[in-house]
């Protein structure tokens, strides 16, 4: 297949790689020249994957629209608060025939859209047969070494699911086919902003069992907000649900956990952002999760909380104190 990756990111450069192993003609677009520049000189992306050497047979491009043009796939990997701009940038006869194949884990925060329907906006002539996403508990650092991993690829269609299936599957990187779209979606966008509530915990000094009650409360949560929205409630039990959470609320290679644990210990979010080379996809989608919660009335007690620590200065101990002193409830989603 003929493959463009948008986005050349950890993950971005990491999935260019895998594709290229598997044997597909890969363009890996960057959209910064310089970079772009440094990247085909040195064929190592030493801010976001340092030590892993890109294949010379994989082309790097500034240029957005000859990357795209007549390519089977296109991949997605540019943050999520960015991808309209860049993407509305492309001519729609350029990828009339293409499927999408978004591997950004976000929700935009002005139309509260996930990344399918700022694909499907941008180009209302696409089928929704053209549009997927690839998700699931998949770290940058570990696929680039080659260790064991499961995702998931969602498409209303499944015959969608089953091709961008079939173009990543390899003998590390083993991917399910799916066709709960919004679920997939967003299990990877809202586990991220449980991360950081999870990351706050370590930095603030609680144990595990506060870390386990966030993790397991914030499937909760997950789940009430992809029911409300249509998803299957057995998505949030998956890779994409339970298990992207569990990785990215415990790996030290997580940017959100991160974020959270030097919120925790006292830093200020300006600050801890600041001195990050990486997005923290978490951080914006807060306002977005509150927001979507709010307009879906549905109750999301730990990502309100969140927000309320990253963007009102809320202290964590009176964050979790509140969390604790809620009203009892019966054990339900």
């Amino acid at each position: 297949m003929k493959i463009a990756v948008l986005g050349a990111g950890g993950w971005g450069t990491t999935l260019a790689i895998l594709l290229y192993y598997n044997g597909h003609d890969v363009t890996l677009w960057e959209y910064k020249k310089s970079y772009t520049k440094e990247l085909i000189k040195n064929r190592i992306n030493h801010l976001y994957l340092p030590n892993i050497v890109i294949p010379n047979e994989i082309k790097i491009s500034n240029n957005l629209e000859d990357s795209c043009y007549d390519k089977n796939l296109i991949i997605i990997a540019v943050p999520s608060q960015h991808i309209r701009e860049v993407i509305r940038k492309i001519d729609y006869s350029f990828i009339k025939n293409s499927i999408f194949v978004s591997v950004s884990k976000g929700i935009e925060n002005k139309t509260l859209f996930t990344v399918s329907k700022i694909i499907s906006d941008v180009f209302p002539r696409l089928s929704p047969s053209q549009i997927s996403v690839l998700s699931g508990p998949s770290h940058a650092e570990e696929v680039a070494k080659r260790i064991p991993t499961a995702v998931v690829a969602a498409s209303t269609d499944i015959e969608t699911s089953k091709t961008v299936q079939v173009a990543f599957m390899n003998s590390y990187f083993r991917v399910y086919s799916s066709t709960d779209l919004i679920g997939v979606e967003l299990g990877g966008a809202f586990k991220n902003v449980i991360a950081i509530g999870a990351g706050i915990i370590d930095g603030a000094g609680f144990g595990d069992n506060t870390k386990a009650a966030i993790m397991t409360r914030g499937v909760a949560e997950i789940s009430r907000l992809g029911l409300s929205m249509g998803a299957k409630p057995e998505t949030f039990a998956g890779l994409s649900g339970m298990g992207d959470l569990i990785v990215t609320c415990m790996s030290k290679h997580s940017r959100n956990r991160y974020v959270g644990e030097q919120i925790g210990k006292g830093n200020k979010l300006k600050d801890v952002l600041k001195k990050m080379t990486m997005v923290a996809e978490g951080v914006e989608t807060t306002r977005s999760v509150v927001s979507l919660s709010k307009k879906m009335r549905v109750e999301t007690p730990i990502a309100d909380e969140v927000y309320k620590i990253l963007f009102e200065d809320k202290d964590p101990v009176k964050a979790t104190n509140d969390l604790m002193s809620r009203n009892m409830k019966i054990e339900s989603i």
